[in-house]
């Protein structure tokens, strides 16, 4: 049994290790890359057991964002992104990079 204790505390103390990060994520720019290709960057709103995501003020790109080319997204708003359709999460650095300038 003190060892199911023990197991116990280190799932709890990864989870709250877990829940610290997701928010120090919270209403920061995020670029989510999805299984058909699609690139979608908003504002991190939250997230459920499921690993669904919703932006905010969200925008779709569909080619991938690389080089200087520019492409224009369409404007989606608020979006929920199901879990299983995600393969990648991250900070989008530029634009926290753009927001510094104005």
């Amino acid at each position: 049994m003190a060892g199911e204790v023990v197991e116990k505390k280190d799932t709890d103390k990864d989870a709250s290790e877990g829940k610290k990060k997701l928010s120090s994520w919270l209403n920061k720019s995020m670029k989510v890359k999805m299984t058909d290709g699609r690139t979608l960057i908003g504002v991190f709103l939250c997230t459920d057991r499921e690993r669904n995501v919703i932006l905010g003020g969200c925008e779709e790109y569909l080619k991938p964002l690389e080089g200087n080319e520019k492409e224009e997204p369409r404007i989606l708003g608020l979006a929920m992104i199901p879990g299983h359709h995600i393969v990648s999460i991250s900070i989008d650095k530029s634009q926290l990079q753009d927001s510094e300038f104005q």
